[in-house]
């Protein structure tokens, strides 16, 4: 055996099984819906609340106007 066929490899979407396949879709929903509920959430701070976590309003703005499915 060499090196190379002890290392294990994540399986692709050609390879992966149907259950597999619905937890990868599941976890892309969640983190898509998180990411709206975040850049919504942005719209309804203050100029003070925005300061405290380092943010000026256009960049709120700017990070809630991207589209959910953007990282």
């Amino acid at each position: 055996m060499n090196r190379f066929s002890e290392m294990e490899y994540p399986q692709d979407a050609r390879t992966a099984s149907a259950g597999q396949q619905g937890v990868d879709l599941t976890g892309r929903c969640t983190r898509m819906l998180r990411r709206w509920r975040t850049r919504h959430a942005l719209l309804g701070l203050t100029p003070a609340e925005l300061r405290d976590v380092g943010l000026s309003e256009e960049q709120a703005h700017a990070e809630a106007r991207k589209p959910f499915w953007k990282g």
